[in-house]
């Protein structure tokens, strides 16, 4: 197993990530696959384990609490994280907290994370009134909470106001991060903002939740070309491993199969080549088939209703691709006014535009295709029930 080195503790640099748990036909989590998984992880080395308050509808942290209190308590290092990202104010930082510590079977957590602050959930943990931030930091203080860090999927302008308030409380940062979201959602500039900081990067979502482990048949014969023992997956985690700030991958495994592959990707660096490096990102790029915007912003100043043209098709590209978390969270933390349905089709922007991108017709595809991902109509239907509470209806 590879190891890196956080502070004190020596961190198997595969982490078991339980939000993707193998299932039965009831959608129960199977504990018996569950079990043998971390026995095959434990084994090899693998000493950190990460859930969360909503994953498996709060079933993830009561399995995996029950499976991992069969081993000593300083084999394991426990992560969890408080659901601030859920705009709930009522979700009491001390109950939820507790709560926590009974389901897991633990008096303490190794880590703790905020999770998921982004543009619509920073209000949550930065509102004095509500307090998480103190809450969570005397937990520390008493050492219920070991190290504490946050996880987020927004954008890099949002990790850097958060970081200027609270960066030198985090002690690490979880992102999205593979070679395809290097520049899709813009990974790279997280991951060298958090350097900048000294911020060591858990990593999520390595393979894109699977998305990177089965490619076309023409870029699985080039990267079999060059390491034929290899998985395509495999190739995720390799891309990973070569970048110096990442101390911890978490893979969300689902079967046994799964955890053995990745388990003999970890038993030692095999770091990619240059050739090899770039290769993936070639292949990123080509899979993106995404529209050419420069982000000039050329566009925008003549937008009579002021939407911010170029982050519109930066997550149209990502939508296209797959309807992921950070996409319809940074959508849904703009008012409707700046959504691709507010485009008066007028025709100004295209105009402009170097790229000659016609914009008003890729936003209408836009709006057709968000209509249609499942999570948005759920927030859609939250802002109307909202709506009428505050028009008294």
């Amino acid at each position: 197993m590879i190891y890196r080195q956080f502070k004190e503790d020596k961190l198997s640099l595969l982490g078991f990530g339980t939000m993707r748990l193998p299932v039965l036909a009831d959608g129960s989590i199977d504990e018996k696959q569950t079990e043998e998984m971390v026995a095959l992880a434990m084994k090899a080395g693998v000493n950190y384990f990460d859930t969360a308050y909503p994953y498996h509808g709060g079933e993830s942290e009561v399995v995996i609490g029950r499976i991992l209190g069969k081993y000593p308590r300083e084999s394991y290092r426990l992560a969890t994280k408080y659901p601030g990202h859920q705009i709930v104010e009522h979700y009491d930082p001390q109950a939820i907290f507790e709560e926590q510590l009974t389901k897991c079977g633990v008096d303490y957590f190794d880590y703790y994370l905020l999770h998921n602050v982004y543009e619509n959930s920073m209000h949550i943990y930065t509102d004095e009134s509500i307090g998480v931030m103190n809450y969570f930091k005397e937990q520390k203080r008493l050492g219920k909470i070991k190290h504490l860090g946050f996880s987020s999927h927004g954008k890099p302008d949002n990790l850097k106001d958060f970081l200027d308030i609270y960066g030198d409380e985090m002690e690490f940062c979880q992102i999205q991060l593979n070679y395809l979201d290097w520049t899709l959602q813009q990974a790279k500039d997280k991951y060298e903002l958090l350097a900048q900081r000294g911020i060591p990067v858990w990593v999520m979502e390595p393979v894109r939740g699977g998305k990177l482990c089965s490619l076309g048949g023409e870029d699985t014969e080039k990267l079999q070309e060059l390491r034929p023992d290899a998985s395509v997956a495999s190739w995720g985690f390799r891309f990973l491993q070569g970048l110096p700030e990442v101390t911890m991958i978490l893979s969300g495994m689902s079967n046994v199969a799964q955890m053995k592959d990745n388990l003999k990707t970890f038993e030692e660096e095999k770091p990619l080549a240059v050739k090899e490096r770039e290769l993936l990102l070639d292949i990123a790029e080509r899979m993106k088939n995404s529209v050419p915007c420069t982000a000039c912003r050329y566009c925008c100043d003549g937008c009579p209703v002021g939407l911010d043209i170029p982050k519109l098709l930066a997550t149209y590209n990502e939508i296209t691709i797959a309807p992921t978390t950070n996409a319809v969270m940074w959508l849904d933390s703009l008012e409707k006014e700046k959504l691709p349905e507010a485009c008066r089709k007028c025709g100004k922007c295209s105009q402009i535009c170097p790229q000659g991108i016609m914009i008003p017709e890729v936003l209408s595809d836009f709006e057709k295709r968000l209509a249609a991902i499942p999570k948005w109509k759920d927030i859609c239907k939250e802002r109307e029930e909202l709506a009428k509470k505050r028009r008294g209806e």
